[in-house]
């Protein structure tokens, strides 16, 4: 027993703030401004949780979207200290303890109030993508690769938080491109397809007509995706390399000849 500690001396324990701030933002698509809420600390919650006690409490108007606080859904999403999260995946004892706690919409896009945001600019996009499709079945059924099938479930983990999109600098800075960038999240919706070997349909056209070139590679989009999914690597840059292949490498263009490639070209799939 160290000598500043003597038999029944009670060592003082360091159990954290009593209190924490939560800085909200308040308001609607004619503007609006942060509030402060003071809120007891509670051990063991997530930045969600606090939001709930808000609601419960001194702000029952408060508008917050939210469905499974698992993780799961993607519809908690939201701008913690100027980065975009989860908030039922955000434990407050991971945020600066005795700093004031900033929850902001996702800048990206337009608000509905509060801290919720319309991100149907999303599903108007979604709808643009051609379904999957594949080829007569072969005798004796389908058959893929194991890498094929890792490649398909690990585009396939998305949540559609929209976070990537919230990030990416080409829709965030510049609303003028929404007409006409689909952003990161369908950047990997379009190599889902194209690279699934069962599948005909070639969307390699759909992808440079949906703003694939303006995309620069700063991984933004992958740094902030909760599911862990490269973006960057394993979607656009390899997409990026099939436009490229399409339209400007006469060599590819001569080895899908040589090879009697079935798949749609660029052009096919655009006009079909």
């Amino acid at each position: 027993m160290p000598d500043d500690v003597k038999s029944g001396d009670v060592q003082s324990v360091d159990t954290g703030p009593a209190e924490v701030t939560m800085r909200l933002w308040r308001g609607d698509p004619t503007g609006g401004e942060f509030t402060d809420y003071v809120m007891p600390a509670v051990e063991g919650e997530v930045v969600l949780d606090v939001i709930h006690r808000v609601q419960a409490g001194p702000a029952p108007d408060l508008a917050c979207r939210w469905n499974c606080k698992a993780g799961k859904c993607g519809s908690c999403s939201a701008e913690i200290n100027g980065l975009p999260r989860l908030m039922c995946m955000t434990r407050m004892d991971t945020l600066p303890v005795g700093e004031t706690v900033t929850v902001a919409p996702m800048k990206t896009f337009p608000i509905i109030r509060d801290l919720v945001t319309d991100v149907s600019f999303n599903y108007e996009v979604a709808k643009t993508v051609p379904a999957f499709k594949p080829g007569p079945e072969p005798e004796g059924g389908y058959r893929m690769q194991q890498i094929d099938v890792e490649r398909g479930q690990e585009f396939r983990k998305c949540i559609e938080c929209f976070m990537c999109q919230d990030v990416c600098h080409v829709i965030r800075d510049h609303e003028e491109n929404k007409p006409t960038y689909a952003g990161p999240r369908f950047f990997i919706r379009f190599a889902e397809l194209e690279m699934h070997p069962l599948d005909i349909n070639d969307r390699r056209e759909l992808a440079r007509s949906e703003g694939l070139g303006l995309c620069n590679i700063t991984k933004c989009c992958t740094e902030v995706c909760p599911e862990h999914i490269k973006i960057t690597d394993n979607g656009i840059i390899p997409m990026k390399e099939r436009v490229v292949d399409a339209h400007y490498d006469p060599v590819a263009w001569l080895g899908r000849k040589i090879l009697k490639r079935t798949k749609k070209t660029a052009e096919e799939a655009s006009a079909g």
